[in-house]
């Protein structure tokens, strides 16, 4: 196991507006800020989704689209540098009226309904991406 300690810098809460993209906003907030390493969560609703698995086969990322509105139950990420440029990686649970739960990697295409956003700005963090051949993943 790979563990390092780092400190935190600052937090910022924050909102969407209905009709934003997800995960074009998170990306935008990250780059405007500056932010290299760090931590998202959120939760609200979307009126649509887009997702995605990545299939430990093939090591390609399969995409799934769901055109209804769902709740976010949560909302998980990591921001890091990637080729020089600061980049979210997030998995999202998303449910449906019923209670049925979708999971995979937060993919463009996801419309907000609502949200509600909290980055948490890790001090000082060396969280460079390299691409890892056993996996074919990009990861610390």
């Amino acid at each position: 196991m790979l563990v390092n300690k780092y400190s935190l810098k600052e937090i910022y809460q924050g909102r969407l507006e209905t009709g934003d993209d997800l995960l074009e906003e998170l990306n935008e907030f990250v780059e405007g800020k500056e932010i290299e390493a760090g931590k998202i969560s959120a939760i609200g609703a979307v009126q649509k989704a887009t997702i995605s698995y990545y299939d430990q086969e093939t090591k390609e990322y399969n995409k799934k689209s769901f055109e209804q509105s769902l709740e976010i139950v949560n909302l998980t990420g990591h921001i890091s540098l990637k080729d020089g440029v600061p980049i979210l990686h997030a998995h999202i649970i998303l449910a449906d009226e019923e209670g049925n739960t979708y999971g995979g990697h937060l993919e463009e295409g996801t419309k907000v309904f609502a949200s509600e956003i909290e980055v948490q700005e890790l001090d000082n963090a060396d969280k460079l991406r390299k691409y890892d051949e056993c996996t074919g993943l990009t990861l610390w």
